[in-house]
């Protein structure tokens, strides 16, 4: 039992993803892993083997957006037409899988901050599971309805020539980053019902590390094999963040 939030700052994102391998093999946590592991095993692994059969088809497409004067400049184009297409393929499934398995990730981050801290966690049976499902799956909507615009104003760039291909890909990515920190750190944030922009505003206070954390998040997920294990990784290291970081300060603004 650790109560980590006396930790310096200076432990980044990438850390707390290495810290979430860790977390998820502690005895008492495993078994809440598996439900959040064998969902996101069906979901992007089956979207997976579904891309892979395309991807060709729609990287030519990207490709064929490329103005004759930059045809030139296409082998260097061509990765960042796959990452593009990868970036926005597993975010967008990604987000499928946490919606689906959202009451599982909560319910995985409850006990581990309670392993984390010391402190019992609630008693938490299958009826309370149920009775909160749709809390928390509005919190996912909410989630949803802020990513939407900003992804279809993303997507917009595509279209543009020259931009498209280049600029795109990087706003994506940093996008992606960004969003990913929000989907996973939101877990315990929303277990003390800390609303939604307050966890925003939490995650801005350390923008350089929830982008670190939310990037690795998006390079792994894009990784064959690795990206069936890491939702349950992610939601362990943005536990640990939780812990070590913003626990104490919203804890007492609860108590006030």
């Amino acid at each position: 039992m650790t109560n980590s939030t006396k930790l310096p700052k200076h432990l980044g994102g990438f850390y707390y993803i290495t810290r979430g391998w860790h977390l998820v093999t502690l005895p008492g946590i495993k078994r809440f892993v598996l439900l959040p592991l064998l969902a996101n095993m069906l979901l992007i692994g089956g979207s997976f083997w579904w891309l892979y059969q395309r991807l060709g088809d729609w990287i030519q497409w990207t490709l064929s957006k490329i103005p004759d004067w930059m045809q030139w400049l296409s082998y260097l184009l061509w990765p960042l037409a796959v990452i593009s297409i990868m970036l926005i393929f597993t975010y967008f499934f990604s987000t499928l899988a946490n919606f689906i398995a959202s009451p599982f990730n909560g319910l995985l981050a409850e006990k581990l901050e309670a392993k984390l801290t010391g402190q019992p966690a609630p008693d938490t049976g299958i009826f309370d599971l149920i009775k909160d499902t749709p809390r928390i799956l509005k919190r996912e909507v909410v989630k949803i309805l802020y990513y939407i615009p900003r992804a279809i104003v993303l997507l917009l760039l595509y279209f543009i020539p020259a931009i498209g291909q280049t600029v795109a890909p990087i706003i994506w990515f940093i996008f992606s980053a960004w969003m990913l920190a929000i989907q996973y750190c939101d877990y315990p944030f929303d277990n003390h019902k800390v609303s939604f922009g307050n966890m925003r505003n939490a995650l801005r206070q350390d923008k350089i590390d929830n982008f670190q954390f939310g990037a690795l998040v998006s390079i792994l997920t894009m990784i064959p094999v690795i990206n069936l294990f890491i939702m349950p990784i992610a939601v362990c290291g943005a536990t640990a963040m939780w812990v070590d970081r913003y626990r104490a300060q919203h804890i007492l603004k609860n108590m006030c």
